[in-house]
């Protein structure tokens, strides 16, 4: 059979029959998407900067980035990354508590930005969310991040908004967040980290994330069919936020036949540690960053010298010498900072994701056969601002 007809070493033909040929390619195209994204934003460069300036240039206002669940793991990935790079105060919140709880969120004196992730765009709390700051919020400006040009979303009737609607590959058409994730969140990164200092990175960010998707297959198929009940994700700074969309992948993908757990590797033992059982599948996000990386293998060591847990992987951009049997390295980015091995990272968790899926013998264009969770979310009741 030709190669071409493989998506992660797969048969197309066999992925479509068994429902998960959209959840491979939206997996396998990252890289290209990655790249799209890139020559999007490059184009609007200008339009971009004179847009966000009057907020992530003025010290006194905040900028809010927002989504609900993968939509805002996003935010906790790049808050505190973009909080050093902008005079602006820079949170991640979720819209479902700006919805439940917005004057705890929004304080109407405070100039605001904003940032509403979504890939369809028609989450009922993101609609609301906006409509809230629009209320509640003299100042308020509005990015609009999307996988979908026609969703709600890249239509809110505010005063001053600025929609970057992503390449229409983007938007996933499988059940979980995959493409869609790893593009809003690179979007984000150049439109308010700065569009010209991603320039050089772009390439070796996606060129790393096509190397683990290739290569590190035959590794997480062997996990995969271990079965494992139990998988914690663990990393620190941008990784950590991470980890928790790396959770919640397994989750939706097993359909919850695994329980999954994140934290910090330093957090982990104040508590979390007693998760670990001998079917458990640890998986740390190794730091680039020398102090916090020793953390991160002190960790590490531990849990392999307590023998509690079946696997212990280390994945790493810079492998130690010799490499554990146990670590998935990925090439190319051993002198980058931690937010640029985000793509790569979560490239790992969502191949893991799809073949545990697949090993349970489930269909991960939508494992959740009883419809209680559904692509874009259903059953939400907006209720109205009480003063």
């Amino acid at each position: 059979m030709n190669t071409t007809d493989l998506l992660l070493g797969i048969p197309e033909a066999e992925l479509d029959a068994s429902g998960a040929l959209w959840t491979a390619r939206e997996i396998v195209q990252q890289p290209r998407m990655l790249k799209r994204t890139h020559a999007l934003l490059a184009g609007m460069r200008e339009r971009i900067e004179a847009f966000l300036a009057p907020v992530t240039g003025n010290a006194a206002a905040r900028v809010i980035l927002t989504g609900a669940g993968t939509s805002a793991y996003i935010g906790e990935c790049l808050a505190a990354v973009l909080d050093r790079q902008l005079a602006a105060r820079v949170d991640a919140v979720p819209t479902t508590d700006l919805v439940s709880c917005p004057r705890l969120h929004l304080d109407p004196d405070q100039p605001l930005l904003l940032v509403s992730f979504g890939r369809s765009g028609n989450s009922p709390e993101s609609l609301a969310a906006v409509q809230l700051a629009e209320s509640l919020v003299r100042d308020v400006r509005h990015l609009v991040v999307t996988c979908n040009a026609d969703g709600a979303l890249a239509r809110i009737p505010a005063r001053q908004v600025l929609t970057l609607t992503l390449p229409e590959e983007t938007h996933d058409a499988s059940f979980a967040m995959t493409s869609s994730f790893s593009c809003m969140m690179y979007a984000t990164l150049a439109a308010l980290g700065g569009i010209a200092a991603l320039d050089t990175r772009v390439a070796p960010i996606a060129d790393a994330t096509a190397a683990v998707i290739a290569q590190s297959r035959p590794m997480l198929q062997e996990l995969a069919l271990r079965g494992f009940d139990r998988v914690v994700y663990l990393g620190s700074g941008p990784l950590q936020g991470l980890a928790r969309e790396a959770c919640l992948k397994l989750g939706e993908l097993s359909n919850g036949a695994v329980a999954t757990c994140f934290d910090s590797p330093l957090g982990f033992r104040h508590g979390p540690k007693t998760f670990v059982t001998g079917n458990t599948l640890v998986v740390v996000f190794v730091s680039n960053d020398a102090m916090t990386r020793a953390y991160d293998h002190d960790l590490v060591d531990e849990l392999r010298r307590d023998g509690c847990a079946a696997r212990v992987i280390e994945v790493s951009a810079r492998p130690r010498t010799p490499a554990a049997r146990d670590t998935l390295a990925v090439p190319g980015l051993a002198g980058a900072a931690d937010v640029d091995l985000l793509w790569p990272y979560i490239a790992v968790a969502q191949v893991y994701a799809f073949l545990a899926s697949r090993a349970l013998g489930l269909s991960p264009d939508n494992p959740n056969r009883q419809g209680t969770v559904n692509r874009v979310v259903q059953g939400v009741r907006i209720h109205p601002l009480v003063d």
